[in-house]
């Protein structure tokens, strides 16, 4: 379910990004105006994921939910275990560090690209 950040979800993003040297407007660009509530069923769910980290995508798939899709009950023949839901967490917040840290990682690519060593033939 997506929504509007609560207000102490902002500021907690807003002081995140002011740690990483990222202006409040930068960090929300990253990772989006809105968040998500994931449930997982009628009583427990995954609040404040970012929209930019749940639609975060690798080899063409959203990472979380493709994640959550191989582990439903009806596929595993059994409930999430307790580290398997600490896993989606662990995950998020995993995602949200790269989306946040992409300007420096970039940054860094390009440098690194630019400045190679030039072997001797």
């Amino acid at each position: 379910m997506e929504r509007d950040y609560t207000e102490d979800e902002r500021h907690a993003i807003e002081q995140g990004a002011e740690a990483l040297g990222l202006s409040v407007g930068d960090a929300f660009a990253r990772l989006g105006e809105q968040t998500c509530d994931v449930y997982l069923n009628n009583v427990a769910y995954w609040r404040n994921i970012p929209k930019a980290v749940w639609r975060y995508i690798i080899g063409g798939y959203p990472v979380i939910k493709k994640w959550l899709s191989y582990r439903e009950e009806r596929v595993l023949a059994r409930a999430l275990t307790t580290e398997e839901a600490r896993e989606v967490t662990n995950m998020a917040r995993r995602i949200a560090a790269v989306c946040l840290l992409s300007p420096a990682l970039d940054a860094n690519y390009s440098k690194s690209k630019n400045d190679t060593y030039q072997w001797p033939k």
